[in-house]
């Protein structure tokens, strides 16, 4: 692994303020360094105020999350607000009708985008909601929006724009311009953040009376939706994170599909040891991977470099290696390729304006083949590393239960890997971990929580697990949590893949919890044993009179796997069971849906 480095600074950035309590090695950048000085005068100020001093203004923060990123910045906003002598809620966007949102004055909307410019799952109820005809209007609000995405997709930060623009359209005033960040958001964040901040504490400080409160109350607390997100877990931040990820020693790597399956599902395990990293079952895990340096060296003979060359100081197979995407086209270097090489398969691909079509051409091809299909008119070394974007970790879903297994982490993830004997394509994270690291090798992780993907609150609901593939991860973790909990909640599973001799994983495991009476129910769906396919959609409409009594009976739904196609199938089943156990319309079925969604009943983990 390459040795963890302090972020170069560059000699324009503002370096922390003289007197500063961070240590001059601390792993953060100048940006961060300086919210951090600023962030620690701000506590010391209000602790000078007088106790019973309330704030002027409150900031409601209203997030849209798919994987945590989004309510992170919530609850970092809300204590920056309180530090600055503000009142500050965060709620998820779900959780605002809009007549709350009326009533509300400042309101901060931080939300990421899901699939292609979708609102993520906890913020489309809200986006419905707003664009009624009925819906109030905004004069009296303040607002400002916050986008998180990935500039690989083509509708790059869309939810954020969508509701920014809807605000304005409402009448509401728009208080500093909309920030998108991209997959490296932190800095980015935290200067939109300071920005707002700074202009909204000093209109408090202009304007506000002492004592005078704003919309539905300056407590600090819930939201007027009656405590949403005041359930939520709060878990101390770690010193771990993706600048300064902790080199956990892989403890074991083992197969748990079959040598013969088509397909590779291994079960890895990373040591805790002293990190104090604490997590839960439902979180993810982020996997900071090194790419191949055989694929590297291919990649250098393709641009006639020897890899002796060096940039920014270091040699430059490091750099490719730990710190550029070399697998997956960036959109830069494909509008670049396709100026240089007019004439090649790519151009003519880009040249019919067919966005679906230039999908289905790019799938399974990496920047080697690009490279290739330009020709003589591929870039140079120098030319080509400004079109890679920086390496990005990887997210897995968490396969385990800090209470069963409090010292390690398990994941449980398929080795990507297909081509030909003329060129075969690997997956660069999954294979780093199954076939690069050694074993009681160290790999660099950091937690990623997901405080909306847990078990229930209440031990005795019923849950509803269903996640075919490696979908079974969270709910391998679920199944550990209740158990080692003593939980009385009944649950069931839907777990489903292509065969059942060679892809039944955690077949044992499964078993000794049905035996133990943890799992109570098992339905199974092994797509290809039969000449009907059958899928874990199947099976939901096969049980529906029983699956609706579940969720009659208070039963939570958990979805895990696949976005494109089976989260949908799924939902579409789940629409089924409900219509048919209420013996009502399709509309009646999203309704009873939409509620579930509100009250955290039915949620998703999905990619």
């Amino acid at each position: 692994m390459h040795p963890r480095r302090r972020p170069r600074r560059c000699p324009r950035e503002p370096a922390p303020p003289t007197g500063s309590l961070i240590p001059v090695d601390a792993p953060f950048s100048a940006a961060q360094e300086s919210w951090l000085a600023g962030f620690i005068a701000g506590i010391a100020a209000a602790g000078k105020k007088a106790s019973g001093a309330a704030p002027t203004t409150t900031i409601d923060v209203l997030f849209g999350t798919q994987t945590g990123n989004a309510e992170f910045l919530a609850d970092e906003l809300v204590a920056r607000a309180k530090a600055r002598g503000l009142g500050g809620r965060a709620a998820a966007l779900d959780a605002v009708t809009p007549e709350q949102l009326a009533e509300m004055t400042h309101v901060l909307v931080v939300t990421s985008t899901y699939g292609e410019g979708e609102m993520p799952d906890n913020a489309g109820l809200f986006w419905d909601a707003v664009q009624a005809s009925t819906v109030p209007r905004l004069e009296g609000l303040q607002y400002a929006v916050l986008g998180l995405g990935d500039t690989s997709y083509d509708e790059f930060c869309q939810a954020g724009k969508l509701l920014d623009t809807r605000f304005e359209q409402l009448g509401a005033t728009r208080v500093h311009d909309r920030v998108d960040c991209d997959v490296d958001f932190e800095d980015a964040a935290a200067l939109w953040s300071a920005a707002v901040l700074d202009r909204l504490a000093a209109e408090a400080g202009a304007t506000g009376a002492p004592g005078a409160t704003t919309g539905s109350g300056a407590d600090g607390g819930a939201t007027a939706t009656g405590g949403a997100g005041a359930g939520r877990a709060s878990r101390p931040g770690s010193q771990w994170n993706k600048r300064n990820p902790y080199p956990s020693r892989l403890a074991e790597n083992r197969l748990l599909s079959s040598p013969r399956s088509a397909k590779e599902i291994r079960h890895y395990e990373f040591d805790l040891g002293d990190s104090g990293i604490e997590y839960a079952a439902g979180d993810a895990l982020a996997v900071v991977p090194v790419n191949d340096e055989v694929f590297v060296a291919e990649l250098l003979e393709q641009v006639g470099a020897n890899g002796g060359e060096s940039f920014d100081g270091r040699p430059i197979t490091e750099v490719l290696r730990s710190d550029r995407e070399v697998r997956t086209p960036s959109k830069d270097l494909i509008a670049d390729l396709v100026q240089r090489a007019p004439a090649s398969e790519l151009a003519a691909v880009v040249s019919h304006g067919d966005k679906h079509e230039l999908d289905r051409w790019l799938w399974g091809r990496d920047v080697l083949d690009l490279l290739r299909d330009a020709g003589p008119a591929a870039p140079e070394l120098d030319e080509l590393l400004p079109n890679l974007r920086p390496l990005q970790a990887r997210q897995y879903s968490i396969s385990s239960s800090p209470l069963a297994h409090p010292d390690r982490i398990h994941l449980t993830i398929a080795s990507v890997r297909y081509g030909d004997p003329h060129r075969m394509y690997a997956g660069v994270a999954s294979t780093f971990l199954a076939d690069r690291v050694d074993p009681d090798g160290t790999v660099d992780v950091y937690l990623q929580p997901n405080a909306s993907f847990g078990v229930p609150a209440d031990a005795s609901a019923p849950m509803i697990m269903i996640g075919p593939g490696t979908g079974i991860a969270p709910f391998r973790g679920f199944l550990h949590e209740r158990a080692a909990a003593g939980a009385t909640g009944r649950n069931w599973l839907f777990f489903g893949d292509q065969h059942r001799d060679t892809d039944f994983v955690y077949q044992d495991e499964l078993t000794e919890l049905q035996e133990q009476g943890v799992l109570n129910r098992l339905d199974l769906a092994f797509s290809r044993d039969q000449a009907e396919k059958v899928y874990v959609q199947t099976r939901m409409r096969e049980q529906s009179a029983e699956l609706f009594a579940w969720l009659e009976d208070g039963g939570h739904v958990y979805v895990c796997g696949d976005a494109s196609r089976m989260a949908k199938d799924v939902e579409a089943a789940l629409l089924d069971v409900i219509r048919t156990g209420r013996g009502r319309d399709e509309d009646d079925a999203l309704s009873y849906l939409a509620d579930l969604r509100r009250t955290k009943r039915y949620v998703r983990d999905v990619y």
